[in-house]
């Protein structure tokens, strides 16, 4: 499928790659893998053709189409959303707009005449073409692909320029999957992702027909999608079965061996070293001490990398808090004018009763909208709720971090005076030690803030907020510019951290040692606690949607404190009589639209391949008037057949919806 042969690049005097060689196979799953700057971005734009090599080449067949999703960079505007996805099958879109046009010269012509039998000819072979496409599902194809990736229908008419940085990213997404290229390049596509946006990409990909190049810092993703991995080390290419995890034990294994071979080797060398030394003045050993010394110069060293020694952090001793932590009582958060103008009231969320205890480590998860940042900006105090009461304990100390607090940090100093100022006396460790767990080695630490990238000053944001003593955690995706030793480094601080911990993520891995609850945010819902992580809250979302909404183990947050008073039977009785008049009076004329419009898609779908059964027989082909009959009762009926997927889509999601709000 693709063939990497010598590849040469450099920056300046840097040679990132020399002689890089492998391939890619078909419906391959390969992780490329190594530390920040090790090349591996570098790379898959050589392989995207965004970047030149300096020398080698790529190869791959003439019908092989490259796809590539950069980690940041990309802004659309000046076309809608649904029309720059629908711009993946550009393809099917000129058959379609030449089978138009072909069809309009058709009608000028004699049906007795020899032109008119040729642009027939044409027609039916560009139809036969279009029919590989499937054309009609590609309306309801486009609309499954957006709402997985988290836009909502009225988005589709809106014009892209007005989506921000991280919605850019899951457009040119959402337009990579529906163009389905034979090769699938993704270099970090869960950065700009929520936690459902995420669950579909990777059910997306498990079912992708063609390979797929990813780089991820997501271990969970990569144990389930990949099944070889390709490590880069100072210009140089190791090739590992099996998934990332696998991959993470053989290296172990292997640095482990070269290890011991350079323990023997450096003896050797002490060896030969105290030999030359020992009879260099003595002329009987001239010879013996001119072979050791040549000997020495052949031999290729063994290097272990400083990056891969094991590096450890450990926050600063948290002062003691008391057992409350942080409050919340019917806690509400509106934005906007109540009074209903200038756009109206958007609720964020409203009632909200939670009490978080000493010692509590949750993680907070959702879709992007819910309001988990807002909740963390409430729940420290940064932020005052629109009603409600909020709370913290008289010996809380909070230390929050998100991603706009990187936009904070003073560009005329340097990385390790930033952390030094805020550094307290009698730390753990140097700031020059912590910055070098968080990627920031050697003279890294000497750079200004102004001159780093976005992910470098989070990175730096995140180093000055871990430095300072606080009991009451509150991180808002810390992972999203950390490479896997960072994470690890950071995960095994906050196993060992004694202190109180919030923590907004969808790294499955990341999280699941560290955190014994999950609270969960979705637009129109009250919040819900589970009593698990990660994957344990991800498990009761998957038995929720395959059976039904009667799960004991969540419970809405509101409902978390003691004493809140239940529902009455006659309540119950009241509420569970409107769900059914509303189940009878909206969801059952729904339920049954959607069986007529199915019915009808199967009536369509047969009368098309009749018609097409027609097309290609002698009969028709031959007779000019019937082909024409034939043809535009085929175009007549593939029409139809458009309208009814789309109204099928359409009746879909709004039964969804209904639903879910008798579910809520």
């Amino acid at each position: 499928m693709l063939a990497v042969k010598n590849l040469r690049v450099e920056f300046g005097p840097r040679v990132i790659f020399q002689d890089l060689t492998f391939s890619v196979g078909e419906k391959e799953r390969i992780a490329f893998a190594g530390h920040n700057g090790a090349g591996k971005s570098t790379l898959m734009k050589c392989i995207g053709g965004v970047l030149e090599p300096n020398g080698g080449e790529i190869t791959k067949p003439k019908h092989c189409r490259i796809g590539y999703l950069p980690q940041e960079g990309i802004h659309i505007k000046g076309i809608t959303l649904f029309d720059e996805a629908a711009s993946a099958f550009a393809e099917t879109r000129e058959l379609q707009q030449e089978i138009a046009r072909l069809s309009a010269e058709l009608e000028k012509l004699d049906p007795r005449s020899a032109p008119f039998s040729d642009v027939l000819n044409q027609i039916g072979e560009l139809e036969l073409r279009l029919e590989g496409h499937d054309p009609a599902r590609m309306k309801p194809k486009i609309h499954a692909v957006l709402s997985g990736l988290g836009f909502k229908p009225e988005d589709f008419d809106r014009d892209c320029g007005e989506f921000s940085g991280g919605w850019q990213m899951r457009i040119a997404m959402a337009k990579l999957f529906l163009a389905e290229p034979e090769v699938l390049l993704l270099d970090e596509p869960t950065n700009h992702l929520d936690i459902n946006a995420q669950r579909f990409m990777e059910g997306y990909l498990r079912n992708y027909r063609g390979a797929i190049i990813l780089i991820s810092h997501d271990r969970s993703m990569m144990d389930g999608l990949t099944t070889r991995t390709i490590a880069f080390h100072h210009g140089r290419a190791e090739e590992f079965t099996g998934n990332y995890s696998s991959y993470e034990t053989q290296l172990k294994e292997r640095q482990e061996v070269l290890r011991k071979q350079k323990i023997a080797q450096d003896r050797e060398i002490a060896k030969t070293e105290q030999f030359i030394n020992r009879f260099r003045a003595q002329a009987n050993k001239a010879s013996q001490v001119q072979s050791r010394i040549k000997q020495l110069a052949k031999i290729e060293r063994i290097e272990i990398d400083a990056e891969d020694a094991v590096m450890s952090f450990r926050f600063p001793d948290p002062p003691a808090s008391t057992h409350l932590v942080a409050k919340l009582e019917k806690a509400a958060q509106q934005y906007g004018d109540p009074t209903g103008k200038a756009g109206g009231l958007l609720t964020v969320f409203k009632g909200l009763d939670l009490e978080v205890t000493r010692g509590e480590k949750i993680a907070i998860v959702g879709p992007n909208g819910a309001g988990k940042s807002t909740f963390c900006r409430m729940i420290t105090g940064e932020e005052a709720p629109s009603s409600g009461h909020h709370e913290l304990g008289p010996k809380t100390l909070p230390s929050f971090f998100n991603q706009n607090h990187a936009d904070e940090l003073d560009p005329t100093l340097t990385v390790l005076e930033t952390v030094e100022k805020i550094q307290t006396r009698g730390s753990s460790m140097p700031a020059r030690d912590v910055l070098g767990c968080f990627l920031f080695r050697g003279d890294d630490v000497f750079k200004k803030i102004g001159v780093l990238s976005g992910g470098e000053r989070s990175r730096v944001a995140l180093v000055r907020m871990l430095v300072r003593p606080a009991n009451f955690l509150i991180l808002d995706e810390p992972t999203n510019h950390l490479d896997m030793q960072s994470q690890d480094i950071l995960q095994r601080a906050l196993i060992d951290y004694p202190g109180t911990l919030l923590i907004v993520s969808h790294n499955r891995a990341f999280l699941d040692p560290i955190v014994q609850k999950t609270m969960e945010f979705r637009p129109g819902h009250d919040p819900r606690m589970f009593a698990g992580n990660l994957t344990y809250y991800l498990d009761k979302i998957e038995a929720e949607e395959n059976e039904g909404p009667a799960q004991a183990t969540a419970s809405p947050a509101a409902k978390a404190s003691p004493g809140q008073p239940q529902m009455s039977s006659k309540e119950r009785r009241q509420r569970d009589a409107a769900l059914r008049e509303k189940r009878n009076k909206v969801l059952k004329p729904l339920q049954s639209e959607f069986e007529s419009v199915e019915k009808a898609i199967a009536e369509f779908e047969a009368a098309q391949a009749t018609l097409t059964a027609h097309l290609e027989s002698p009969e028709v082909m031959a007779d000019p008037d019937k082909l024409r009959e034939t043809t535009q009762a085929y175009e007549a009926i593939s029409q139809k057949l458009e309208k009814a997927y789309s109204k099928w889509e359409d009746l879909s999601t709004r039964i969804e919806k209904v639903e879910a709000e008798l579910e809520g």
